[in-house]
């Protein structure tokens, strides 16, 4: 069965996209941490991050990073915290979050409660620093 994420990649669901390309893709998180919460997954369906291919994994990480990057120019943030849980959904991805201090990575926190609208200026921020 198809996870959510494969439905974001196929189109299928809509997102908040930050940046893409023909392996991997990057989203805000719909239900973020904090503003700039981003999803970077590759568009290949494997559940856990440890077994993907070496060149779909290192690819991966080249992504994530360009993406923390942009968002670390456009987040009023000390860091870009980075966090791999994997069992929210059935398909590998790395969460980057904006951080302050180390409580704010903390995933059993509150989730912030974002507008559509406000979700897409973030998005468009992020991928303007790419």
């Amino acid at each position: 069965m198809a996870s959510i994420f494969s439905k974001i990649v196929k189109g299928e669901i809509p997102s908040h996209k930050v940046a893409e390309d023909d392996n991997y893709l990057a989203f805000l998180d719909i239900n973020p941490l904090a503003r700039g919460h981003t999803l970077v997954i590759p568009r290949k369906e494997v559940d856990n991050i440890f077994d993907l291919d070496d060149k779909t994994y290192e690819g991966l990480w080249l992504f994530a990073k360009r993406v923390a990057g942009a968002i670390g120019k456009t987040m009023p943030c000390e860091r870009v915290g980075v966090a791999v849980i994997g069992l929210e959904v059935p398909h590998a991805h790395i969460h980057l979050v904006p951080i302050k201090g180390i409580y704010d990575i903390d995933f059993s926190r509150p989730k912030l409660k974002l507008g559509n609208d406000e979700l897409s200026s973030i998005a468009r921020s992020i991928a303007g620093e790419l």
